[in-house]
């Protein structure tokens, strides 16, 4: 088995957000993909919800100058807080 040296360069950076909603019971298969998220299921209502919330941290992120690449694991929880506590005003 090979190992990787720690002066190897690595492979670019993957991030994604992934939305699954578990209140669905219309029995309608909801599937939203974007720039770099996708969706799964849920009621209307909250698969709605879910667009409008990977919409805005895109948008967020944007307006920073960041990809969800370049975006740390805290400052993606941040983001995405403060796009939740927008929302829900």
């Amino acid at each position: 088995m090979k190992r990787v040296s720690e002066n190897s360069s690595n492979p670019p950076r993957k991030a994604g957000m992934l939305g699954v909603g578990l209140d669905a019971d219309d029995g309608e298969k909801r599937l939203t993909r974007g720039k770099n998220f996708t969706l799964v299921g849920g009621s209307e209502e909250t698969h709605s919800m879910m667009q409008e919330t990977a919409v805005k941290v895109n948008e967020a992120l944007e307006r920073k100058g960041k990809t969800l690449e370049e975006t740390s694991p805290q400052e993606f929880r941040d983001v995405l807080m403060d796009v939740v506590d927008r929302i829900r005003r």
